[in-house]
């Protein structure tokens, strides 16, 4: 169970840090962040750290696969670690 706390709290982590380097990229046209990597990173178990991330760094607001694909994610995440849980009590 502490594993599986510690790496939902690193991947969630990881998710914030993403967006926040694909916005700071996105402000000087340099490369950026695949949408396919935020979200495998959101699959991951990261769903929240990508929404806090969109958030927090007004970043991929206004896109409908983010606004709407995203909170599916978290729901799938949300739905995974309760079976995970029960599974594994």
């Amino acid at each position: 169970m502490k594993i599986l706390v510690f790496y939902l709290i690193a991947v969630n982590i990881a998710a914030i840090l993403i967006m926040g380097i694909d916005k700071h990229r996105s402000r000087r046209n340099k490369w950026r962040i695949s949408e396919k990597s935020i979200f495998i990173t959101g699959v991951a178990g990261g769903g929240l750290g990508v929404i806090f991330g969109m958030v927090l760094f007004r970043h991929k607001t206004r896109h409908l696969k983010f606004t709407l694909g995203v909170p599916l994610i978290v729901i799938l995440n949300i739905v995974t670690v309760s079976y995970l849980v029960q599974r594994f009590k």
